[in-house]
């Protein structure tokens, strides 16, 4: 496991085409930041700790839209794709912060405020590291 992020982003990626209720890894301050800002997004339907032997773990419960008149049911991230990396961090201005879809996602920074989403960032007119981007 070279980047527990992205080892994170790409566990609820793939819950999330397979159709699981609920997706648990390893537990770190900043993941726990993350699932939190998802959640405050309305993008899963839960976030809590669960102790799993040694380590303790985060189990984030998923959230699926249904079509009307449809018995189908849709993912509601769609996509989750990690920007800054190991090997190439990715830091952007106040101003540079850009919109996801055309507002329809939302992009994932730390700051110095702490972990928040692009809107939230422009808002307080801080920048900071690009985690992700979700929609």
């Amino acid at each position: 496991m070279l980047d527990p992020i992205s080892e994170m982003l790409t566990r609820i990626r793939n819950a999330q085409m397979a159709g699981h209720s609920e997706v648990i890894f390893s537990s770190s301050k900043l993941k726990k930041a993350i699932a939190g800002v998802l959640l405050k997004s309305k993008y899963v339907e839960g976030v809590s700790n669960v102790k799993g032997g040694k380590f303790d773990m985060i189990k984030i419960d998923l959230k699926y839209n249904s079509k009307e008149g449809s018995m189908d049911v849709i993912p509601a991230i769609r996509s989750i794709r990690r920007i800054s990396k190991e090997g190439q961090r990715i830091y952007v201005s106040k101003d540079d912060i850009r919109s996801v879809k055309n507002g329809m996602g939302i992009a994932i920074l730390s700051t110095s405020k702490g972990v928040v989403t692009g809107e939230e960032a422009r808002k307080d007119g801080v920048g900071g590291e690009l985690i992700c981007e979700v929609w």
